[in-house]
Formats: structure tokens, C-alpha cells, sequence
């Protein structure tokens, strides 16, 4: 039985987690192996698990340049590499974290500063004419923010790239009891 697609726009990425064995050298592997196939990595994200022998890379990668099935046969075929799953973003909580100098004059940063609160972010340093901020949430919503702040001049930014995990189960969640 065939289904018809999910509703919305047809995604831009793959976002796929991968567990590998945490041991040096392997990013580098994994890395190597994208450039070899000319996979282009939208972004990337490492860290070790709640086990230290496991590390999970959050691997973010380009629709256009990569197709799925390649690009999970090819991580397989890689020894340290222990379980790939590709995460549906419907089906997912994905967060990305951003860290923004933007420029404020004593008359703006009030605005700034509100702009930022709205998106649950955070003054992390002030000087002269400029504020350092930082927010994370989900990509898009970092996207917004970024969109609302580029006005007042983004003088640095650095985002870490997105990190995902599956949803849980309904009624799995903390504080739910089960019956």
C-alpha cells in the first residue's frame, strides 16, 4: 500500500544520528568518507553518550547532494560506526544552540534585549554599543531570531549545529505516571 507523502514542504536535509564507538580518529573517518562522496554536511554535531564508550553524531546533510540510501550504506561500511537512524523531524525534538554579537546603541538595547527574551534567550555580555546574546531552540525559530536581529547589525554569530533525539511515546514523559 502505497501512503501518500506527509503534508508541507518536501525537507531540505536529512537528519541522521549516528552512534559510533568513542575512539580518536573516528569523526575524522566519518568526515573524510563525506568528502570523499562530495556529500555536503549542512551541520554537525558530536558528544559523547550517557555511556562513554558511545558518542553520537547529530550529521545534518544536504537532500540535493546526498542521497539517503548511499550515504547510510557508506557510513555502515565504516568499523566504528554501531547504529544510524534517520530522524524524521515530525517525529523528533531538535535544538540548536546560537550565540550572536549584535550591535546596540544605549537608545536600542532595550529592543534588543526584549527580542531576544521573546525567543527565551539570554544577555550574556554588554559593551559599549554591543550586546552578546544567546538563545537555543529549534533551528527555524534561531533562523527567525536571527532574521529579527540582522537590523540592528549582527556584528559575530556562531551556532553549534542542530542535536536531535526521537520523541518519546505519549505518556512517557517526566511526571506522567503510566495508569
Amino acid at each position: 500500500m502505497n501512503l501518500p507523502p506527509p503534508p508541507g514542504p518536501p525537507p531540505r536535509h536529512h537528519v541522521l544520528s549516528v552512534l559510533v564507538e568513542n575512539r580518536a580518529g573516528v569523526l575524522a573517518r566519518v568526515a573524510s568518507l563525506f568528502a570523499r562522496r562530495g556529500y555536503n554536511i549542512y551541520s554537525l554535531a558530536v558528544a559523547p553518550t550517557h555511556d562513554d564508550r558511545f558518542s553520537r553524531l547529530t550529521i545534518v546533510v544536504d537532500v540535493e547532494s546526498a542521497p539517503l540510501e548511499q550515504v547510510v550504506k557508506q557510513l555502515n561500511k565504516l568499523v566504528n560506526v554501531i547504529k544510524i537512524s534517520e530522524l524524521d523531524p515530525r517525529d523528533s525534538v531538535e535544538r540548536e544552540l546560537a550565540l550572536l554579537t549584535v550591535r546596540a546603541t544605549a537608545d536600542q538595547r532595550q529592543q534588543v534585549v526584549s527580542l531576544v527574551e521573546l525567543f527565551e534567550g539570554r544577555v550574556l555580555d554588554v559593551g559599549a554599543d554591543e550586546l552578546t546574546v544567546t538563545a537555543d531552540d529549534h533551528p527555524s525559530r534561531l533562523d527567525d531570531l536571527e532574521e529579527l536581529l540582522r537590523p540592528f547589525g549582527i556584528v559575530d554569530i556562531q551556532r553549534t549545529g542542530r542535536v536531535a533525539l526521537p520523541k518519546l511515546e505519549p505518556g512517557s514523559g517526566p511526571g506522567r505516571s503510566s495508569g
